[in-house]
């Protein structure tokens, strides 16, 4: 029974997410600046708590890259979430953010945030300090991040 209500789930959330027929717009200067230059973090080390280019957890490298570009943001990964737009899966853009269960599969709150650099037919590709380090993740293809998604939320990039 368990493994139906698995499939059952997948083939549900895979569905509600069909972005083929969405029409995304052309993606904002400042949105691409923000992914570029997270990108340019990819590979730097994993260390909880940290929140500089030596090593970051996961809220602290979103604060970093956002702080670069003048946004003061909560801290932790469970008070990101609760900023800005929750955005339905099927509405996902680049520079959106994603939240995540932590390594509990069960737990019900927030423990892992990452950024959305990439979204295609086949791909919602994110980028995210986790314990391998910096580095970007498709989610449409990840098991271990289809299981613990959360929500996606939109920030407002007008003003920092």
């Amino acid at each position: 029974m368990k493994i139906i209500r698995s499939l059952f789930f997948f083939s549900l959330l895979f569905w509600s997410f069909d972005v083929k027929s969405q029409t995304v717009p052309a993606n904002d200067p400042q949105v691409d600046a923000i992914i570029n230059y997270a990108k340019s973090f990819l590979g730097v080390p994993y260390r909880s708590g940290g929140t500089t280019p030596s090593g970051f957890d996961c809220s602290g490298f979103i604060n970093y890259i956002f702080g670069n570009f003048g946004f003061d943001l909560v801290r932790s990964s469970y008070g990101l979430a609760e900023l800005g737009t929750t955005v339905k899966l099927s509405e996902i853009q680049p520079g959106d953010l994603m939240f995540f269960k932590g390594s509990n599969v069960n737990s019900t709150s927030v423990g892992h945030v990452a950024l959305v650099v990439e979204v295609t037919p086949d791909a919602i590709k994110f980028i995210h300090s986790a314990n391998t380090g910096v580095r970007i993740d498709n989610f449409k293809t990840s098991q271990y991040y289809i299981q613990r998604y959360i929500k996606t939320k939109r920030l407002d990039y007008g003003t920092p």
